[in-house]
C-alpha cells in the first residue's frame, strides 16, 4: 500500500522558518519532519511514498535526489571526476515526488496524484505531524469496517478540525473546523482510503477536510480510529520547539524505529 504525504502548503504560521524552506523540510533534530513521518511508516514496512509537493517543492526534490550522497561517506577524485561510496546507510524507500501546484487545496493535490496509485487503496497523512500511532492497527481497523475512508483521531488541545464519533461503530457523525474544545477528538491524519474516495473528490478547489469529508459523513462512509497515544502537529514555532526538545532529550514518543 502506498503512502501519500501532503507536503505542498506554505505553513504561514511558521513563517519565521518557512520563508526559506517548505514546512515539511523544517528540521527536528537536524532532520526534516517529513523524514520523521516517513520513518514511522517505514517501521511498519510501508516504503512506497507519493509526496505531493507545492510551495518550494524543488527543495524536497533536491533533498531526496541528494539523499544517497548526503547519508554516505564518499571519496571524490577530481582528477577523473569519480565518486566512491563507502558504507552507505540509506532507507528502503521508493519516492514519487509530484508537483501538485503552488496554491492547490488538499483535495486537488490528491486528485492530481491518482495516476500514481495503481488503482489500489492507499494511506494519506500530512507533512507536519508525528505520532506513535500503530499503522498496522489503523489498516486492520479500516479493512474490518469496510468504509471508503478511515481517519485517525487524537485528543490534544484544540486548534484542529474536531470530529464527533459514534460509540457503537466508530462512524464519523460530524466534522467541524477549528473547535476550541480541549476534550474533542481531532483529525490527526494517518488516514486510509479506498479508491472510491475519488468519487467524493469532485472539485480540485476544495479542501479535503471540508466538502469531501462532509459528503463522506453524509453517506456514513468515514470511520475514525481512536489513537490514545502521542500526536503533535508542527503548526507554530512553539510546536517546533516542543518537538525539538522531545528529540534532544532522547524521549521522542514518535521514534518507534531502531537506529
Amino acid at each position: 500500500m502506498k503512502v501519500v504525504i501532503l507536503a505542498g502548503g506554505r505553513g504561514s504560521r511558521l513563517s519565521e522558518v518557512t520563508h526559506l524552506k517548505p514546512k515539511p523540510m523544517v528540521e527536528i533534530g537536524d532532520l526534516p519532519i517529513l523524514w520523521h513521518i516517513m520513518k514511522i511508516y517505514s517501521h511498519y514496512g510501508y516504503n512506497d511514498f507519493v509526496i505531493c509537493c507545492g510551495y518550494k517543492g524543488e527543495m524536497i526534490k533536491k533533498y531526496f535526489t541528494d539523499y544517497y550522497i548526503q547519508t554516505s561517506d564518499i571519496t571524490v577524485n577530481l582528477s577523473d571526476n569519480s565518486v566512491k561510496i563507502h558504507e552507505n546507510v540509506t532507507e528502503p524507500w521508493r519516492i514519487t515526488l509530484a508537483d501538485t501546484g503552488l496554491n492547490t487545496n488538499t483535495a486537488g493535490r490528491i486528485m492530481q496524484i491518482r495516476k500514481y496509485l495503481d488503482g489500489e487503496p492507499f494511506m494519506m497523512t500530512y507533512g507536519d505531524g508525528v505520532a506513535d500511532v500503530n499503522i498496522d492497527k489503523v489498516v486492520e481497523f479500516h479493512n474490518k469496517n469496510k468504509k471508503v475512508a478511515t481517519i485517525t483521531a487524537a485528543k490534544p488541545a484544540g486548534r484542529w478540525g474536531t470530529i464527533q464519533i459514534s460509540e457503537q461503530e466508530g462512524i464519523v457523525e460530524t466534522f467541524q473546523e477549528k473547535d476550541k474544545t480541549d476534550e474533542a477528538w481531532v483529525n490527526s491524519g494517518f488516514a486510509v482510503f479506498e479508491q472510491d474516495i475519488f468519487h467524493y473528490l469532485t472539485n480540485k478547489d476544495e479542501q479535503l477536510e471540508r466538502e469531501p469529508y462532509e459528503r463522506l459523513v453524509s453517506d456514513k462512509q468515514i470511520n475514525a480510529y481512536k489513537h490514545y497515544g502521542f500526536w503533535h502537529a508542527m503548526d507554530t514555532v512553539n510546536d517546533r520547539t516542543v518537538l525539538e526538545n522531545y528529540w534532544k532529550t532522547g524521549q521522542a514518543p514518535w521514534k518507534i524505529w531502531r537506529d
